[in-house]
């Protein structure tokens, strides 16, 4: 469904999204030898998107991640096996948490940044996957192209991990979808706004609407949309999207208010091109009071206060940020565990 806003015609980016009839549709061990390394290697699977989990799995996870809340989870799942974290991006929540569900889970991880490593730079990704496949058990990558990952996977034998790309940040959204499912038992029809950048986490958003059956609203400015082909794909495999060029579409009556920083890094040189953009897209209590009267605000961090958030709202009851900071921890040791058993 797109609002009367947000027509327009097919030379721009909205028209991109009639085109592809969005608009007619309302759019989740003990230490091992070399033979059991490379058994364990062959049975598990890749997380680059949310996609890479069929609907059943991704409802599992989300159980599990549950679970290991509640007991404080540790296991031996990882006794002998060592997983590389490699980061071109720099990072708080992702690389304290990815590091101690690593630990909870009994393995150890060696942490690389850009001037560590040379994926991508001096040495082909290729032979970088292939080499790194002979010394560790895991790869958890933090990048910009998101065509890394898949250079990754192609040709490593271990299994990758997104900790974030310019393309999707799964990892996060699957973290965000536990946050709302300790407030929300039943998902159906949870109006879930996101409101300001179609970036990686809109994308992961609306991936994760496949799986669980929210009701996604998107509002960004006209050249700030969502990709076409995944809102497309989504759609197409049952997603429930809205688009909208109006925040305050997004807002009304929505149970959770989602919102991230307008500049991503390495888009720093955009900065004031994108505040104009985006002037219309805060979320501050004008906004709030759209939504249902316990809608709850989410924000993956770091926030720019002032910005994309007020700071009032941001501190205010309505925020449940730390919440969703600290269920990365949570989930990304049920995905861990996933990958790993599967």
């Amino acid at each position: 469904m797109i609002d009367e806003n947000t027509k327009t015609s097919k030379n721009d980016a909205l028209g991109l999204y009639i085109a592809y009839g969005v608009g007619v549709k309302k759019l989740l061990l003990p230490a091992l030898t070399q033979k059991n390394r490379m058994q364990d290697k062959l049975m598990s699977a890749h997380f680059l998107t949310i996609l890479d989990m069929t609907g059943e799995d991704a409802w599992k996870v989300l159980g599990r991640a549950e679970e290991m809340k509640k007991s404080n989870f540790r296991s031996d799942l990882f006794a002998g096996k060592t997983v590389a974290m490699i980061f071109e991006k720099a990072s708080t929540r992702t690389r304290v948490s990815f590091e101690v569900a690593v630990r909870h889970l009994g393995g150890q991880t060696i942490f690389m940044t850009q001037a560590d490593s040379q994926l991508g730079r001096s040495e082909p990704i290729r032979d970088t996957a292939r080499v790194l496949s002979r010394y560790v058990d895991g790869l958890i990558v933090r990048t910009f192209e998101h065509a890394k990952l898949e250079e990754l996977k192609k040709f490593g034998s271990i299994p990758v991990v997104n900790a974030l790309s310019d393309d999707f940040h799964p990892c996060q959204v699957m973290s965000d979808i536990l946050t709302i499912r300790e407030r929300c038992a039943d998902l159906t029809g949870v109006k879930v706004a996101w409101i300001g950048d179609g970036n990686n986490m809109a994308h992961s958003w609306i991936n994760a609407a496949v799986h669980f059956p929210i009701d996604l609203t998107i509002a960004a400015p006209v050249d700030y949309l969502p990709r076409a082909d995944i809102v497309e794909n989504a759609v197409r495999l049952g997603a429930k999207i809205t688009l909208t060029r109006d925040p305050a579409v997004a807002a009304a009556g929505a149970r959770y208010i989602n919102t991230d920083v307008w500049a991503s890094m390495g888009q720093e040189a955009e900065q004031k091109q994108r505040e104009q953009a985006f002037a219309g897209f805060q979320v501050n209590k004008e906004l709030m009071a759209l939504a249902a009267p316990d809608c709850k605000v989410m924000h993956c961090l770091p926030a720019h206060r002032g910005e994309e958030v007020t700071e009032d709202v941001l501190e205010g009851p309505a925020s449940i940020i730390f919440d969703q900071a600290e269920n990365r921890l949570h989930m990304q040791k049920a995905i861990l565990e996933w990958m790993f058993t599967k």
